[in-house]
C-alpha cells in the first residue's frame, strides 16, 4: 500500500506519530488517512504554528458535522491520539476532549444479506459495464469471495496471484489487520470460480507471481474507490433497500459470513462457545471479543439462541424442580 504523505507544517510530527503506531504491530493506514484529512485542513487554512490550538481544532471538527456518527468518532479519536502524543513534547498543544459514546440508535446496524440478495448482487456484478472487459468478472469473483470467506475487502484487494492457491483450496492473507498472516480455506465452488477468474486474468494481462489478483480494465490493482462505486451500482440494480443506520455496505459481507457460520453451528447442535475462538482465528481477529461484535444485534440469531436456552432450561433446570 502507498505511504500516506503529509504536507502541512505538522507533517514531520504526523509522520513520526504514524511510524510509532506502526511499530506496535498495526499498519495504522486507515487512521493515517484520517490524520491526513486534518493535515489537508491545516494546509488549506495556512496554519503555521508548532501545535494545534483550540480554535483550529474546533473549526476542523466542525467540518465533520455531516459525517456519520461512527466516522466522526473515529476522526476525533485519531486527532486526540495525535494531540496527546504532541503534547508530551509541546505542553501548549490543545488536546480535544474524548467524544461521547455512540448511542445505539446512531450506530450502524449490520446488514445481513439473504441468499437471494447475494445471488442478485453476483448477477448484477456480471452485468456491469464495459461488458467485454474483465470488470464484470472481477467484481463477480471479488464479491463472491467476500461473502463465502468473510475476508476483509482490503485483504482481498491486496491479494497477489501467488496468494490464491486455488488448487490447494486456500488463500494466503499475507498482511492482514495488526499484520497477522493467515491461511483461509476455500470451498470447492469458491475454488472453481476463483480458478476460472485467474485463467481469464492471466490470459488478458501479463503476470508475475507478485501481480495483483483482482485487476481493473487496465490490468492494474483495484482501488477502493472503484470497488465502492461498483458495489453501489450493483446494489441499485439489485434493488436492495437500506436506510439510515441499516444501509447495506460491502463490509456487511463479513458480518453476513459470521452470522451464517454461527447459525450453521446452531443448526448442527454444536457448542458455539467452544467454536468461537476458531471463528476468530479464521477471520483474523486478535480475540473472540472482536468476533462477537459481528454477532451483536443480529436478529437472525435470536431465534436459535432462544431455542437453545429453552432446551437447556427444560433439560437442566425445570427437570430438577
Amino acid at each position: 500500500m502507498k505511504e500516506v504523505i503529509f504536507s502541512s507544517c505538522l507533517a514531520a510530527a504526523m509522520g513520526r506519530f504514524v511510524a510509532l503506531r506502526q511499530l506496535s504491530g498495526s499498519d495504522y493506514r486507515s487512521q493515517a488517512l484520517l490524520l491526513a484529512r486534518f493535515d489537508r485542513f491545516l494546509a488549506s487554512e495556512g496554519f503555521d504554528r508548532a501545535c494545534p490550538d483550540a480554535d483550529v481544532v474546533q473549526r476542523y471538527l466542525a467540518t465533520a458535522a455531516g459525517l456519520a456518527p461512527r466516522s466522526r468518532a473515529n476522526l476525533l479519536c485519531v486527532l486526540r491520539q495525535f494531540c496527546l502524543e504532541l503534547a508530551m513534547a509541546i505542553p501548549q498543544c490543545h488536546v480535544p476532549e474524548p467524544g461521547r459514546h455512540i448511542r445505539p440508535a446512531d450506530a450502524h446496524v449490520p446488514y445481513i444479506y439473504s441468499d437471494a440478495e447475494v445471488r442478485a448482487i453476483l448477477k448484477g456484478a456480471l452485468a456491469l459495464s464495459p461488458p467485454v472487459s474483465i470488470r464484470p468478472r472481477t467484481f463477480h469473483t471479488l464479491f463472491g469471495l467476500l461473502w463465502s470467506t468473510g475476508v476483509r475487502v482490503g485483504e482481498a484487494m491486496a491479494l497477489d496471484l501467488r496468494d490464491a492457491c486455488a488448487d490447494s483450496m486456500r488463500l494466503h492473507i499475507r498482511d492482514g489487520k495488526f499484520r497477522k498472516a493467515r491461511w483461509v480455506p476455500l470451498s470447492e465452488s469458491t475454488r472453481d470460480v476463483l480458478r476460472d477468474y485467474i485463467d481469464l486474468r492471466c490470459e488478458m494481462f501479463p503476470t508475475t507471481d507478485q501481480s495483483a489478483l483482482f485487476v481493473n480494465v487496465r490490468g492494474d490493482r483495484l482501488r477502493h474507490s472503484s470497488v465502492y462505486v461498483g458495489f453501489r451500482n450493483v446494489l441499485a440494480a439489485a434493488r436492495i433497500p437500506g436506510t439510515g443506520t441499516n444501509r447495506p455496505r460491502i463490509h456487511d459481507f463479513r458480518h453476513t459470513f459470521a452470522v451464517r457460520r454461527v447459525l450453521l453451528w446452531y443448526a448442527q447442535d454444536l457448542d458455539v462457545n467452544v467454536l468461537l475462538p476458531s471463528l476468530a482465528t479464521y477471520m483474523g481477529h486478535v480475540g473472540i471479543g472482536s468476533t462477537q461484535v459481528y454477532l451483536n444485534g443480529a436478529a437472525r440469531l435470536l431465534g436459535p439462541v432462544g431455542e437453545r436456552f429453552h432446551e437447556h432450561f427444560v433439560q437442566h433446570v425445570a427437570g430438577r424442580a
